[in-house]
């Protein structure tokens, strides 16, 4: 296979199932095993970060209206409820907290959970029960919408949520970074359905926590890398014209796919829901399990 339609395979991977609830980092360790693509040398680390880097940029382009409304009305709210401490924008950033200084601590753990296959296969087989349940739950009270008696779903939008609901949320996320698998999306979404968010508002806020969250862990292993801290450093200087197309093309490509995958999810979940997804991880996550322990060809 060339270069160039690896890196075209890959970004098409990367873009499509960064913001899904199917884990990315599940997708690209099952494609360096099938394409026999070393992603954990240095080149290709570096190609990994660059496609991960060109999902990223989509977020705060197709969010640019909603985070200027945000920062806009920072810090007294949309409806001019909020304090500096109560603000959506602040309530994301304690997320963040939540989630990065335990992560930092557990670099070693998450770096060995990288390369197992079981863990990934496992976390996806998980998640995609937990998803599925929770989302069940909630059906009937989602169609129900705002208002019906007894619901438990008490946040329908980003401005009802509270502290405590994002606190949560942060620490769910933590199990995406310490279990690859997991998703990222999937732990935020499903934990903010389960402390009572309609699934517009926890895929909302979902997407706005990922912004710092993948951007700082995506910026410090490039910063490792290229600083000679990792185990595999990257070369920059060495690379050749040939190799920063191949970046180009990757990053270019992820960023394409990721923004339509994007507009596509955020429209699909408001009407259907996650079952599809969940029912596609625990379908992938027993294949994957059956892979890791020789019960199918590597």
């Amino acid at each position: 296979m060339s270069d160039y339609l690896l890196s075209i395979l890959l970004g098409i991977i990367e873009g499509l199932t960064e913001f899904l609830p199917v884990s990315s980092t599940a997708h690209l360790r099952i494609a360096e095993e099938l394409m026999h693509v070393p992603l954990s040398s240095g080149y290709w680390k570096m190609y990994s970060i660059v496609i991960q880097l060109g999902a990223i940029l989509v977020l705060p382009i197709y969010f640019r209206g909603r985070i200027a409304r945000l920062i806009s009305n920072f810090p007294e709210g949309e409806n001019k409820d909020c304090t500096i401490v109560t603000h959506p924008l602040t309530l994301v950033m304690m997320a963040f907290v939540v989630t990065a200084l335990p992560s930092f601590l557990l670099t070693k753990v998450i770096g060995k959970n990288l390369e197992s296959l079981f863990v990934m296969g496992a976390s996806l087989l998980i998640g995609g029960i937990v998803m599925w349940v929770i989302d069940a739950m909630k059906a009937p009270w989602e169609k129900a919408g705002p208002g019906a008696p007894n619901s438990p779903i008490h946040t329908w939008n980003m401005e009802q949520i509270h502290g405590g609901q994002s606190l949560w949320i942060g620490a769910c996320q933590i199990l995406s970074a310490v279990f690859p698998g997991t998703s990222r999306s999937m732990a935020t979404i499903a934990a903010g359905q389960l402390a009572g968010m309609s699934r517009a508002a926890a895929l909302e806020f979902s997407f706005l926590l990922s912004m710092p969250t993948m951007a700082v862990a995506t910026l410090y292993t490039l910063y490792k890398s290229v600083s000679g801290k990792a185990e595999n450093p990257i070369g920059v200087s060495a690379l050749t014209a040939h190799q920063w197309l191949i970046l180009g093309i990757g990053f270019a490509v992820s960023f394409v796919v990721a923004y339509a995958a994007v507009a596509w999810f955020m429209n699909w979940v408001r009407k259907r829901g996650f079952a599809p997804f969940a029912i596609y991880r625990i379908l992938l996550g027993f294949a994957v399990l059956a892979w890791s322990v020789g019960w199918i060809g590597r």
